[in-house]
Parts: C-alpha cells; sequence; structure tokens
C-alpha cells in the first residue's frame, strides 16, 4: 500500500530487556544502514554508543537515527526501558507522531511498559505493538494480548500469528496475506520463504482476518456494506487499519523474534502502512505572548515553529539542541526567536543523527528531527520565526527521588564541578542540583541509584573530573496532617522608606502537589503575585527537617495594606513567614517516595521473597504467573530498597531479578518519622 508521506517520526519503546534496541539493530541493518548487526550483550549495538550503555546493556540515553524502507524515511528514537531514564522517554514521546511497543513474550506487559505506554497515551501516539522473543522458554503470544487488554485497556488486533512458540518456533503467519513466512537463518533473516499455513493453524488465521474486516469495517459505512457482501478487498481493509490506528482505536499486533531476525521487515512494512506521516497529525496549538491561542497547520508554508526536547554534548559540535519541526523551513546558520529567553539565537551546525554519527543539512522544514548548536536553548523550549512567537505546551518531568552529596577531590575544581554540573543539568532535566542546608554541601538528586551512578560515571570520564560522593539518600517530602494558619506583619525601613506587608496565611492537606489560592479581594495584583512569590520562594524547605514541602493547599484568607507604605517586598516577605507559622500549627509531618516493585522469581523462593517484602515495610499487590516463575507486583518504601539487588540474589540463589519505578509519596509511619529526625537531631 503506498502511504500518503515519505516521512515517519517514530520511538520504539518497551520494559527493560524486552529487546528494543535488538529491533532497532535489526531496522537498521535490513534498511541498509549499518552493514553489521550490533548486539546489546556484546556491547555491539549502534544506538547504545555511550560507554556506560554498552558496559551495563541497557539503554541510557535516547538515541536518533535514520533509515529508509519502501521509499519513505524513517526517522526512529530507541528510548530507555530502565525506570531511572523515564525523562528520557517523556521527551521523545512529546515530539513523535507514532510509536512501536515492543512485549516481551514471557513478561508480557510488565510494569515499565505499563509506564510508557500510560506515557504515549497522555500525547496521544499511535502505536503498533511487536510481540518479540517467540523464540523463549514460556513465550505465550495470546497470553500478551490479554495482558493489553486487562491492564492497558487497548484493543489489540493481531495481524501476525506466530507459527510454533518457544523452542517450538519456526516462523510468523501474515494474517492478510493468508500464508506463513519462514525466515533463512544464513542471510540473517534478510531472505525468507512464503508458504502455506500448516493445516493446524489455518482455522485461527482464517478467523484472525475475520476479525480484522469485521473491526475495520465499522470505521466505514460503504465498507460495512462491501464486507457483508463479501467485497472487502485488501487496499480498503489496509487503508482502514491505517485510519484505525491513527485514530487511536487499535493497536495492529505483529510478533517475531528480533535477535534471530524473525519479523522485522513486515514491521517495518507496517511503520510505512499503518503509523501516521507528519501532515496527517492535528495542527499544533500554541499561546501567543498576548495569552491567546494560535493554531499552526503542519505545512512548510506556515511560520517556523519547533520545540527543543533535548540537549547532548556532543565531543566535536559541542553543545547540541535536539529539536522537532512542526511547521515552515529554516537553513542553518539562521536566526530564530526562543519564547523562553526572549531573545534570538542563531541555528548553528545543523545536522541530522544517527546515534553519535551526523549529517550536515542546509537546511530543516516540516517534520524533520534534526540537532543544531545552540547555547541557550533548554528543554521544553519552543523556537519560532522572528516576528512570530509562540510558546507550545512544555515537557513534564517526574521530581527526583534520591539525593547524594557530591564534591570535587582536586583544589581549585569547585568551579570546574559547578559547570559540569549545569551541563549536565541541561542535558537532563530529571537530575536536580542543590544545596544542604545545614552542611553546605551540594546535592545531586535524581531517579534512583542507577541514574545517580551514571552521572557521577559522566562526570569522571567525560569531564575528567574527579569527584567525592556520600551515600545516596531518599528525597523526602514534608505534608501537613491537619489545618493550621499563621499571620505575619511586616514593618521594616529599607533605605529609609518603609516597607509593610500583612498576610493571613492557612495551610491545608491535599493529595499531592501544591496549590495556592486567594481566599481575600483585599489586595492589587502586583501585591498578590508579591504574596505568591513569597510562598512559591518558601515551598522547598517544610519547618521539620527541611524538606520540599508536598501535598499541601495554602491559601491567603487575608491582607491589610499600608495607606503608604504597602510594598511587594512587605507582602512577599509577611507571606513567607505567615506560611512557615502556619505549617508549624498543622501538625507536619514526613512523606517518603513508594516504589512499585515488579519481582520475578521461581517459585521455590517466592515464600522467601514475600517475607522479605513484609519485612521493608512492602505490600504485595498481586502474585501472577510469568513463564514458568512467579511475579510479584509489591508497594515497597524507597528507604527499605537501598542494596536490595544482592539481598535479593542471595534469597533465590542469584534466580530472582526485579525492576521498580516510583508510585507516589506516602506519610511516613510515627516510629519511622521519630527515628528520622533522631538521626537528624531534630525535636519537634
Amino acid at each position: 500500500m503506498g502511504a500518503p508521506s515519505n516521512t515517519r517520526n517514530i520511538g520504539i519503546f518497551a520494559h527493560i530487556d524486552a529487546g528494543k534496541t535488538t529491533v532497532t539493530e535489526r531496522i537498521l541493518f535490513y534498511t541498509g544502514r549499518t552493514h553489521r548487526m550490533g548486539d546489546v550483550d556484546h556491547g555491539t549495538a549502534v544506538m547504545d554508543w555511550m560507554p556506560q550503555e554498552r558496559e551495563r546493556g541497557i539503554t541510557i540515553v535516547s538515541a536518533a537515527t535514520t533509515c529508509e524502507w519502501n521509499k519513505t524515511r524513517i526517522n526512529i528514537i530507541d528510548t530507555p526501558g530502565h525506570v531511572d531514564f523515564t525523562a528520557e522517554v517523556e521527551r521523545s514521546l512529546r515530539v513523535l507522531d507514532g510509536g512501536v511497543g515492543v512485549f516481551c513474550a514471557v513478561g508480557g506487559v510488565e510494569p515499565q511498559t505499563e509506564t510508557v505506554w500510560r506515557q504515549a497515551q497522555r500525547y496521544s501516539v499511535p502505536a503498533l505493538a511487536f510481540v518479540n522473543k517467540l523464540d523463549r522458554q514460556g513465550a505465550d503470544f495470546h497470553r500478551v494480548l490479554q495482558m493489553m487488554k486487562d491492564i492497558l485497556g487497548e484493543t489489540p488486533l493481531p495481524v501476525m500469528l506466530p507459527v510454533g512458540e518457544g523452542s517450538n518456533f519456526k516462523g510468523v503467519i501474515d494474517i492478510l496475506e493468508q500464508k506463513a513466512l519462514y525466515f533463512d537463518m544464513e542471510s540473517l533473516g534478510s531472505k525468507f520463504s512464503v508458504k502455506e499455513i500448516p493445516e493446524d493453524l489455518q482455522d485461527e488465521a482464517a478467523e484472525a482476518l475475520e476479525k480484522i474486516k469485521e473491526t475495520v469495517a465499522e470505521l466505514d459505512d460503504g465498507a460495512m456494506e462491501r464486507y457483508f457482501a463479501g467485497e472487502l478487498g485488501k487496499e480498503e481493509i489496509n487503508s482502514l487499519l491505517r485510519k484505525g490506528t491513527i485514530a487511536g482505536l487499535f493497536i495492529p499486533v505483529l510478533c517475531g523474534a528480533a535477535l534471530r531476525n524473525v519479523g522485522v521487515q513486515r514491521l517495518l512494512d507496517a511503520i510505512v502502512d499503518w503509523l501516521p506521516a507528519p501532515e496527517e497529525l492535528p495542527s499544533v496549538t500554541g499561546i501567543k505572548p498576548n495569552g491567546k491561542e494560535e493554531i499552526r497547520e503542519r505545512s512548510d508554508s506556515e511560520p517556523f515553529t519547533a520545540l527543543v526536547f533535548k540537549i547532548q554534548t556532543d565531543a566535536h559540535l559541542g553543545r547540541l539542541a535536539y529539536l522537532r519541526v512542526y511547521s515552515g523551513t529554516a537553513r542553518d546558520g539562521q536566526s530564530v526567536y526562543n519564547n523562553r529567553t526572549g531573545k534570538k539565537e542563531r541555528l548553528t551546525r545543523l545536522v541530522m543523527m544517527h546515534a553519535d554519527k551526523r549529517i550536515h543539512l542546509d537546511n530543516i522544514s516540516e517534520g524533520d528531527i534534526a540537532a543544531a548548536g545552540m547555547k541557550n536553548a533548554a528543554t521544553g523550549d519552543t523556537l519560532t520565526v522572528l516576528g512570530r512567537p509562540l510558546t507550545l505546551e512544555t515537557i513534564h518531568f517526574v521530581d527526583p527521588v534520591m539525593e547524594m552529596a557530591i564534591e570535587s577531590v582536586g583544589a581549585g575544581d569547585e568551579k570546574k564541578l559547578e559547570d559540569a554540573l549545569k551541563d549536565m543539568t541541561s542535558e537532563d532535566p530529571s537530575l536536580k542540583v542543590g544545596v544542604d542546608r545545614e552542611t553546605g554541601q551540594t546535592l545531586i538528586r535524581g531517579m534512583g541509584e542507577l541514574h545517580l551512578e551514571i552521572v557521577v560515571d559522566r562526570m569522571k570520564r567525560e569531564k575528567k573530573l574527579d569527584v567525592r560522593t556520600g551515600r545516596p539518600q531518599v528525597s523526602y517530602r514534608e505534608s501537613v496532617s491537619s489545618v493550621g494558619s499563621g499571620e505575619e506583619t511586616f514593618e521594616r525601613l529599607i533605605a529609609g522608606k518603609g516597607n509593610f506587608g500583612n498576610a493571613v496565611i492557612e495551610v491545608r492537606p491535599m493529595e499531592k502537589g501544591i496549590r495556592f489560592t486567594s481566599a481575600t479581594d483585599s489586595l492589587s495584583r502586583q501585591f498578590l503575585d508579591a504574596v505568591k512569590s513569597g510562598i512559591m520562594g518558601s515551598v522547598s524547605a517544610g519547618v521539620l527537617a527541611g524538606y520540599p514541602l508536598d501535598g499541601v493547599e495554602i491559601i491567603l484568607k487575608g491582607a491589610r495594606m499600608h495607606e503608604t507604605d504597602s510594598t511587594e517586598i512587605g507582602y512577599s516577605s509577611s507571606a513567607a513567614i505567615a506560611l512557615r507559622k502556619a505549617l508549624r500549627k498543622a501538625s507536619p509531618v514526613i512523606r517518603e517516595p513508594i516504589m512499585k516493585v515488579d519481582i520475578v522469581t521461581p517459585a521455590d523462593y517466592m515464600g522467601d521473597v514475600i517475607g522479605d517484602v513484609n519485612a521493608r515495610r512492602g505490600t504485595v499487590v498481586s502474585i501472577d504467573q510469568r513463564g514458568e516463575a512467579q511475579a510479584i507486583l509489591a508497594n515497597i518504601p524507597l528507604s527499605e530498597l537501598f542494596g536490595y539487588t544482592s539481598s535479593l540474589r542471595s534469597l533465590s540463589q542469584g534466580r530472582a531479578g526485579y525492576t521498580m519505578q516510583f508510585n507516589n509519596y506516602a506519610l511516613v509511619p510515627p516510629n519511622v518519622q521519630k527515628k528520622l529526625l533522631d538521626k537528624m537531631g531534630i525535636t519537634f
């Protein structure tokens, strides 16, 4: 089937170890982009180009590349599956037009798959599914389909079926063609033979084709009539499959075994045939400086509009900003307007990336994903043509849950450390830098132990900086358990001028986040903004142990004016002090991050593993069969998970494994809170 346009911007996403990077490596091989297949296990994967990725066999940063199939250019972003690098997935999904979810035929829908899938749903990314590793013991294609329905709430529509599973896996059935495909191992799967469907699978394949026809016919009245008349042709089925996929009505499901080179060419066909071209997606909407919305069509004739979704320091080209172009065109060296900074900046060294290699571009246009040398751009910035400003929706990132003290070893290296951290936080929005109020130490905050470990490793290798670190610590939050109020009047002479402010602040517990509202109309907009500024400047440190506030509603209940001396300084200062008074009266409490932990263990060790979960203040949510192993899903406080890898190995003789992701913040039990405060020498 011919595609409406010759560009696809897609991402490949999944749970760790589902085989995303291997699928991408096979795609690059079959499209002629590489001439030797990379291998994750041997550290030769093209897309895993960082030394840390090759050593660990995991993807850490989203890598961009481009290839061609059936006269269509496919821009691919291979995203990480490890939860510590979820920010990489978030920013990639924000700029993609379509996605391929890779599912392990044994593991099915695993927790991180679910997280990434929800991210894709939030950005309405049309998707295909590829059930991988059908050659593995315990593979079960139909179980994965059922999990997609039950856990993801999707409508999977199989367009391929496996011929055998596990050690009996031989090939795949193309349902639309009603043929079986057997891949030649000597040609690394680039050749395959087309044969009749095995007799024992003919009924299942015929039923699957009927299901496809019935599903797509519902999208069009004329198609429904032709379906009942038995006249629904292959061309129309393909066209309707595309329409339904782009609308998110169902997920076409393909299958294979990427490591054994089975099924990837059909996946490429599906990407071209059923995932959208840039111009098929809705127009982009942004906010103009006057606060009004403006719609821009996805067309080269519209004003240039692009979103910066990633910053990376390149060894050869310096600081690069990755950008997705939504409308218009721009040339290398052209000046564009950064809507966040309000300043113009030049697009220098315009390149298209292939992992860590690059191809120079003279210009970029609607639908392109490229990188440019930019000094002041940051993730989430909107770039537009000069004179036509517009701000697109930015990218949202989860707050860090773990922190660690860091300092330079070399005398006089403090400035180098500061610069290195500035570079790395501009590259990685989920990495935050702060200062410990008690000790004055520099703190780095990230998404987990591995995240912080990689940051420190990169500091040493890339920045050539010798650093010393403390032990990773949990990033707690402070909240309140009751309602409290405080009032403060600020009166002070500053430079001979009177400054007055008065604020009555009330705080209440809420589920999560910080919300500020005003219940009084006694202040002008200018002074109300000053109150808000004073409050939001104070939420980074609570009154109990100095942790950031979370789960607190803050209400301005009242404020008095002064005839002559009311000032912004007065109101911001009085609000900040009144807030602290209110927090002290509202029974402050500490909240801790709770992680959703997915443990896969042989059944023999399940009792010991569950006992250990309970000992760590954990709660078992569910237990499921996963192949021949048991999958235990539990919620466990992050503070109880330090060193869990070695504990789990010793409990299971090295045969169990786990992954975890942030779930929510919850109140610390009173006895644990007391221990925490005692350890810090705090009495309240």
